[in-house]
């Protein structure tokens, strides 16, 4: 039995279109979105490098 909610992090060489498809390969539709800074220590201070984007992915029911 496969989880109802499932987290989907977009790949760093994804596009969001790329990861909403491979949700719906696996039978999920996007209910929420979220995103999250990534930082990198430079020099003791932290740089912004990019941000992170999740999809929260709900089953499809058939």
């Amino acid at each position: 039995m496969s989880k109802k909610t499932v987290w989907f992090e977009v790949g760093e060489n994804e596009t969001m279109a790329d990861c909403l498809e491979r949700m719906k390969l696996q039978g999920y539709a996007a209910m929420g979105r979220k995103e999250e800074p990534l930082f990198e220590e430079v020099n003791g201070e932290p740089i912004p490098v990019r941000q992170i984007v999740k999809f929260k992915g709900v089953k499809i029911e058939e």
